[in-house]
């Protein structure tokens, strides 16, 4: 699998993004889809979660403004970040794994190579 992560940028506080996530190569519906982030000097943490149907999963860090999505005639995941804030700037990743529900970076098998979020206040 083959992932390409898109969208980042530079935002105000309270302003909005929309992360994209291209997959190539295996089959991508039975896949999770995974976003996570990494801001200097932190460990890579899990944002948001999503099953080939549907089903998502949030860090609580994040409940509430952003939210995952994918389209899978695309083969495409998607993120909206929503009432962004300074501690959300970090290299956002995507990532997909067989298992649903994990939140662990290990646990995921292939990644794209991240895409930079700035915001400002």
């Amino acid at each position: 699998v083959q992932l390409q992560a898109s969208g980042g940028g530079s935002v105000q506080t309270g302003g909005s993004l929309r992360l994209s996530c291209a997959a190539s190569g295996r089959t991508f519906s039975t896949n999770i889809m995974g976003w996570f982030r990494q801001a200097p000097g932190n460990q890579r943490e899990f944002v948001a979660g999503i099953s080939w149907s549907g089903g998502s999963y949030y860090a609580d860090s994040v409940k509430g403004r952003f939210t995952i999505s994918r389209d899978n005639a695309k083969n495409t995941a998607y993120l909206q970040m929503n009432s962004l804030r300074p501690e959300d700037t970090a290299v956002y990743y995507c990532a997909t794994t067989s298992r649903y529900g994990v939140v662990a970076a290990a646990q995921y098998d292939y990644w794209g190579q991240g895409t930079l979020v700035t915001v400002s206040s």
